[in-house]
C-alpha cells in the first residue's frame, strides 16, 4: 500500500513538472509569434507631438528590465515610411527620459522647457548584436569623410554621374527677360525647381549616398528649420534611412507639416535654433546617429559643384557666373572650381548680404572670421543666417571666387518683386542675391556681356512673401503711405478723395479717425494707402497738395513714405 502512494505522488510530479514545461514552451511560442505580428506605431496628426526617445506610461509600469529583443530597422524593409511613423527600431537606441517633472530650466529665449537626461539601462549581454560605438565629445559634429586639402575636378565629376543615376534632374538655366533692362544677357539656372526647392539637394543626395550601410541602417539627425534639413529629410527617406529633425518649438506649423510628410520624424526641442542644434548632436552621441550639418567636406562640395558643369554646358561662351554666397559657401566655392577648371577666364562673383558679410571681411583679413557680431533680419536671412566659413572653403575662394560684393536688404526684396514680375516665379532671400547685385548697379563691368545667376532656392513661407511684396512695392516707388489731419467739416473727406484722383494715383486703404493719438481738437486723421501709375510722382505728392490747397481744407498736412 505505501509502495502504491508512493508511486501515485511520484506520478503526479512527473505529470505537474511536464505541464509546466509545455506551458512555458506555448508561452514563449505565443509571445515570439506576437513580437513578430506586431504592426508599426500609430502615425501622428499635427496637433500631437511625439517623440521616439521618450517612454510611455504602460512602458514605465512595466517591468523595470530593458527590452532585449532585436528588431529590424524601417530601412530593412521594403515599403515607403508613413508620416511620423518610425516602425520597430533597435533596443540599443536608449530612450530618453523625464528626470523630473516638476524641475524646469531657462534655454535662449527665456523659455521654461522641462529639464531632460539619459539615463543608461544596465548592461545586457546580446547574442549576436554590435555594441555601438562611444563618440568622444569632440566628435559630436559627424561628417562623412574628412575635409580635403582642395577640391578635385575628379569629384565633381563622379558626383555628377552619380547624381544623374540617382535621379536628379538638370535644371534649365534660360535667358531671362531682364535683359534688356539692364543691358546684359542674363541666364538664369533655375535651382529652385528641385524637389524641396533648393540646390543643397545635390549635395545631400551625394553624401546620403556615399554613407556605409551600417550608418544608413543606424540613421542621420539634423536640426533648425533650413533648405539643408528638408533636403536630407525627403532623400533620407528616399533612401530608406532613418532621419530625424530636431525643430525649435517656435517653427511654423506648415512647416512641421512638411517635414511630416517627407516621411521624418520631427522632435520640438528649444526654444532657439541653437538649443535644437545642441540636442541633436547629443542623441548623436549617445545613439550612435549621424549628425550632418553644412561642411566643406568633399563629397557635399563635389555634389554643389556639379552646378556648375551644368552651367558651362548650357550657356556657351559665357562670360561670368554671380552665385549668391550662402551657408558654408559650399555652393559658390563648389561652382567656381568647376567653372575654373573648365575655362579659367569666366568670372566667378559671389554675392552676400550687407548685414553680416563673413566671406567679405575674412578676405580682406586674410583668415577665416569664425563669428561676426551682426543683428540681421533672423526671419527674412533664414538659411543665409546659419552659416559658418570653414578653412577649407576660405582657400577655394581665394583661388577660384574672382570678386565678391554684398548687397542691401532693399535690393534683394526689390529683386524678389523683379523675379515675381518678369520671370513669374517665387524666390526668397538667398535665391535673389545674384540679380539683386545687378540692379544695384554694382557690376557695371557686365554690361553687354552674357551672364549666368544662380537662383539657388525658393523656401519662403507664404505670410512672409506677402510681407516682402509690400515692402518691395514702397521701396521701388510705387506704394506710399500718407497721413493727413483735415478739419472736422462735412465734406472735406470727399475733396481729400477728389484731389487724389486728379493726381493720377489709386488708393488701397484709408482710415479716418476723429480722435487720433497726434490729431489736434476738432480735427480728424486720415491714414491711406496708395500706389502710383508713374514713379515720378512719388516725389512732387506732397508738393501738389500743398499748393491746391488754396482754401486751407487740408489745416495741416504730414506726408511720409515708410522704408
Amino acid at each position: 500500500m505505501l509502495w502504491r502512494t508512493r508511486t501515485i505522488l511520484l506520478d503526479r510530479e512527473s505529470i505537474s513538472c511536464q505541464l509546466e514545461s509545455e506551458m512555458n514552451f506555448a508561452a514563449q511560442f505565443f509571445a515570439n509569434f506576437v513580437n513578430d505580428g506586431l504592426e508599426t506605431r500609430r502615425s501622428f496628426n499635427d496637433s500631437e507631438e511625439y517623440d521616439p526617445f521618450w517612454q510611455s506610461a504602460e512602458q514605465r509600469r512595466g517591468s523595470s528590465k530593458p527590452d532585449c529583443s532585436f528588431h529590424s530597422g524601417p530601412c530593412a524593409k521594403d515599403g515607403h515610411i508613413g508620416n511620423g511613423r518610425l516602425g520597430r527600431r533597435s533596443t540599443l537606441i536608449c530612450p530618453e527620459r523625464l528626470k523630473d517633472f516638476g524641475a524646469e530650466e531657462y534655454l535662449n529665449g527665456d523659455v521654461k522647457v522641462f529639464e531632460t537626461s539619459v539615463s543608461e539601462p544596465p548592461e545586457v549581454q546580446l547574442l549576436s548584436t554590435p555594441k555601438p560605438a562611444v563618440k568622444k565629445s569632440s566628435e559630436s559634429k559627424t561628417t562623412a569623410t574628412a575635409p580635403p586639402e582642395h577640391l578635385r575636378f575628379e569629384d565633381i565629376s563622379a558626383a555628377a554621374f552619380k547624381l544623374q543615376q540617382a535621379g536628379i534632374q538638370k535644371t534649365p538655366c534660360t535667358y531671362s527677360r531682364l535683359s534688356k533692362q539692364y543691358g546684359m544677357e542674363i541666364f538664369l539656372k533655375k535651382e529652385l525647381l528641385h524637389y524641396t526647392g533648393s540646390v543643397k539637394e545635390r549635395g545631400v543626395l551625394y553624401l546620403l549616398s556615399s554613407l556605409k550601410q551600417d550608418q544608413q541602417r543606424k540613421g542621420v539627425i539634423v536640426a533648425t528649420d533650413s533648405s539643408f534639413s528638408m533636403a536630407v529629410a525627403f532623400h533620407a527617406v528616399e533612401l530608406r534611412i532613418p532621419v530625424f529633425v530636431i525643430m525649435p518649438a517656435c517653427c511654423s506649423p506648415p512647416r512641421l507639416r512638411m517635414y511630416r510628410d517627407y516621411g521624418a520624424m520631427v522632435i520640438s526641442y528649444g526654444s532657439t535654433a541653437q538649443d535644437s542644434i545642441n540636442h541633436a548632436r547629443h542623441l548623436a552621441r549617445e545613439n550612435g546617429y549621424l549628425c550632418l550639418e553644412e561642411d566643406d567636406s568633399a563629397v557635399y562640395l563635389a555634389g554643389l559643384g556639379t552646378v556648375g558643369l551644368e552651367i558651362y554646358e548650357q550657356v556657351p561662351k559665357l562670360d561670368a557666373v554671380i552665385v549668391p554666397a550662402s551657408g558654408n559657401y559650399g555652393l559658390l566655392t563648389g561652382t567656381a572650381a568647376a567653372i575654373k577648371h573648365l575655362n579659367p577666364r569666366i568670372s566667378v562673383i559671389g554675392v552676400e548680404p550687407e548685414d553680416f558679410p563673413l566671406l567679405l571681411q575674412s578676405l580682406k583679413t586674410d583668415s577665416p572670421i569664425k563669428d561676426l557680431y551682426c543683428n540681421p533680419n533672423k526671419k527674412l536671412y533664414r538659411d543665409l543666417m546659419y552659416h559658418s566659413l570653414g578653412t577649407h572653403c576660405f582657400q577655394l575662394a581665394k583661388k577660384t571666387v574672382d570678386k565678391v560684393i554684398s548687397v542691401r536688404e532693399a535690393d534683394a526684396l526689390v529683386a524678389m518683386l523683379r523675379f515675381q514680375e518678369y520671370e513669374r516665379s517665387t524666390v526668397d532671400t538667398e535665391g535673389a542675391m545674384g540679380l539683386a547685385a545687378i540692379l544695384a548697379g554694382q557690376l557695371p563691368e557686365l554690361k553687354g556681356k552674357r551672364v549666368a545667376v544662380v537662383v539657388s532656392s525658393a523656401n519662403m513661407e507664404l505670410d512672409l512673401v506677402l510681407q516682402c511684396v509690400e515692402r518691395a512695392l514702397v521701396l521701388d516707388d510705387r506704394v506710399s503711405r500718407f497721413t493727413v489731419q483735415l478739419d472736422d467739416w462735412p465734406g472735406d473727406m470727399a475733396k481729400l478723395l477728389d484731389l487724389l484722383a486728379r493726381e493720377d494715383v489709386r488708393l488701397l486703404d484709408v482710415c479716418h479717425r476723429r480722435y487720433g493719438d497726434k490729431a489736434e481738437l476738432f480735427k480728424a486723421q486720415v491714414r491711406g494707402q496708395l500706389i502710383y501709375t508713374q514713379t515720378q510722382r512719388s516725389f512732387s505728392f506732397s508738393t501738389t497738395v500743398y499748393n491746391r490747397d488754396n482754401n486751407k481744407i487740408l489745416s495741416y498736412y504730414y506726408f511720409t513714405t515708410h522704408l
